[in-house]
């Protein structure tokens, strides 16, 4: 749910974001876009819905992830698009929390998302993951793989397990029909390490989870270091980094854990952070199906550096110096290591030697003074040199020498000036054909709401957001017992929130606003504030938590399902009384 604030950004903002990210030679220049299949339940910083809330239910309009596929294929049409299941809806649990209760209905509405993604947004899904690290089934993943057969999706590769190695790969070599489904192992945060019987399947390794730091210059040498490194040490052909963009509140878990940050559609601001333009350095200058060279590894004072080459003559060194101290990622632990000033000198054989001149891309991070990001240098001539080249490296640096031309670092006009969210805010949902199912700027943490259209009430409350979940998702995270979606800014204390509300259930249902809301994502469960609820049953109370546990007041009220009420909550810091002595 980290995409949740990038939808409703004003253009021409919302265009330069998504150039930054997918445009070929711009910027990111990604090469695999992974998405949720969002499953109605919490997945780190909000909610996702299901393109099947129930059993007879399917509509492939909802959330956001349609809409950014396409527009990353837009800008590259050779984008590699993968799918993974954090949560489940809770019918496919036949009231259990567990997705392997019935193989042949996960796989079916796993398979629908991927037809529904071809036949509605003409998007070809190029990868499925099982369950994010969570449980695999061996039986699941061969039913997965009959079912996609059988629906003539045999261009839809299979990875697995994205969590751990192990057990993924030992179960691969004792199990011959799993080998042959699986066609990629893909770990989260493997700290640039495989193990044995992964390299033993033979198959392709992928970290198809990295990263997750904060995007400021430690985050971008975590993610140099890790981009080099994965391959040199661990044979892993991609990264993945989470995430994409940190477009939801920065108050939620992992704030500005993205490659850039887009986090105030209100204002228009976003910041094209370095993590950009040290994935621009491997990006632009290598496609997938590039080959790496054996001849990569670790400098003898520290760094390391990668050689790739299309086979048709084009080769792309990739050199990296990250400090210990400025590219450690939020996980694993990083064993320390020395990075020391050196010369480092490069022989160009066999048809390379014939290469005339390298192009050249910098960057250098830490110090403002002293800090480049993604600068292209003089190029390189060799036909003089015999093919050899020395480089100078200090400290976090990054070079990539190339023999492509096509490198660019885009640029746009500045974004508007950073601003908070609007002092006074309010939406009346009155939207006639929404382009998107969520209503903007509200990020559900546990439930889903969506625009709803009240046909039978020809009055003011004929356009609404409706919470549509009837019962609990087969859960990634803790959520919440009380569906809940937060807006707003954190730092406000003072405020009267007033809404219009509707308790659909006779006798058990309710509803409650509330404010000074503390925290979300993966800890809503524990959130605190000042909660106002009312209850079909004829009862009030006020809270201090979503949990319900400390009661402020309580009473009755005459209340009941079936009509709208307005609701209103006036929040005041106390004053301090002042003693006069």
């Amino acid at each position: 749910a980290t995409s949740r604030l990038l939808v409703n950004y004003p253009e021409p903002y919302r265009s330069q974001i998504l150039d930054y990210l997918f445009k070929p030679n711009f910027g990111a220049s990604l090469h695999i876009l992974k998405v949720e299949i969002g499953g109605d339940g919490q997945t780190t910083d909000g909610t996702e819905p299901s393109h099947m809330h129930y059993a007879l239910d399917e509509n492939y309009f909802r959330g956001y992830e349609w809409w950014l596929m396409k527009e990353a294929k837009k800008r590259n049409p050779n984008i590699i698009l993968m799918g993974l299941p954090w949560s489940f809806p809770g019918w496919l649990g036949k009231g259990f929390n567990w997705p392997y209760v019935n193989l042949q209905l996960t796989a079916y509405y796993v398979m629908t998302w991927i037809v529904g993604a071809k036949h509605y947004h003409d998007l070809d899904i190029d990868y499925i993951g099982i369950w994010n690290e969570r449980s695999f089934d061996i039986n699941y993943i061969k039913v997965l793989r009959r079912m996609l057969n059988y629906q003539g999706l045999h261009r839809v590769k299979i990875i697995a397990s994205d969590n751990l190695w192990e057990p993924i790969s030992a179960s691969m070599l004792l199990d011959t029909e799993l080998l042959n489904v699986i066609d990629v192992i893909g770990a989260h945060y493997p700290g640039t390490r495989t193990v044995r019987d992964a390299r033993l399947t033979k198959k392709k390794l992928w970290s198809s989870e990295d990263f997750s730091t904060l995007n400021n210059d430690v985050g971008a040498g975590c993610l140099g270091r890790i981009l080099n490194q994965n391959y040199i040490n661990g044979y892993m052909t991609a990264t993945i980094a989470w995430n994409l963009v940190a477009s939801y509140y920065e108050q939620l878990p992992y704030g500005r854990c993205g490659l850039m940050t887009a986090q105030e559609p209100w204002s228009g601001h976003y910041a094209v952070e370095p993590p950009i333009w040290v994935t621009a350095h491997t990006t632009q200058f290598t496609q997938p199906g590039w080959y790496y060279l054996k001849t990569v590894g670790h400098l003898e004072k520290g760094g390391s550096y990668v050689a790739l080459t299309d086979g048709l003559g084009n080769l792309t060194i990739i050199v990296e110096t990250m400090s210990h101290k400025h590219s450690r990622c939020i996980r694993p632990f990083l064993p320390y290591f020395n990075v020391s000033h050196q010369f480092a000198t490069f022989l160009l054989k066999g048809s390379f030697s014939e290469i005339p001149e390298l192009q050249v891309w910098y960057t250098r991070l830490g110090k403002p003074s002293k800090r480049f990001l993604f600068k292209q240098l003089d190029s390189l001539w060799l036909l003089d040199s015999g093919g050899a080249f020395t480089l100078e490296l200090q400290e976090d640096e990054l070079f990539t020498l190339t023999t492509l031309t096509t490198g660019g670092k885009g640029s746009c006009p500045p974004p508007p000036e950073s601003q908070p969210f609007p002092q006074v805010y309010d939406d009346d949902f009155d939207v006639d054909y929404p382009f998107f199912s969520e209503a903007p700027n509200f990020a559900d943490q546990t439930g889903v709401f969506e625009y709803f259209t009240n046909i039978e009430d020809p009055g003011e409350h004929r356009f609404t957001l409706r919470q549509v979940l009837n019962q609990r998702p087969i859960t990634w995270a803790a959520d919440a017992y009380n569906t809940i979606s937060v807006i707003g800014d954190y730092k406000w204390s003072n405020l009267t929130v007033r809404c219009d509300v509707y308790i659909e259930t006779p006798e058990k249902g309710g509803v409650f606003i509330a404010g000074r809301v503390n925290k979300g994502g993966i800890l809503i469960r524990s959130a605190r504030g000042v909660f106002f609820w009312i209850f079909a049953n004829g009862t009030y109370k006020v809270t201090g938590d979503l949990a319900g546990w400390i009661t402020y007041a309580l009473g009755h009220v005459d209340v009941t399902a079936k009509r709208w009420y307005t609701l209103t909550l006036i929040i005041k810091v106390a004053g301090r009384k002042k003693r006069i002595p």
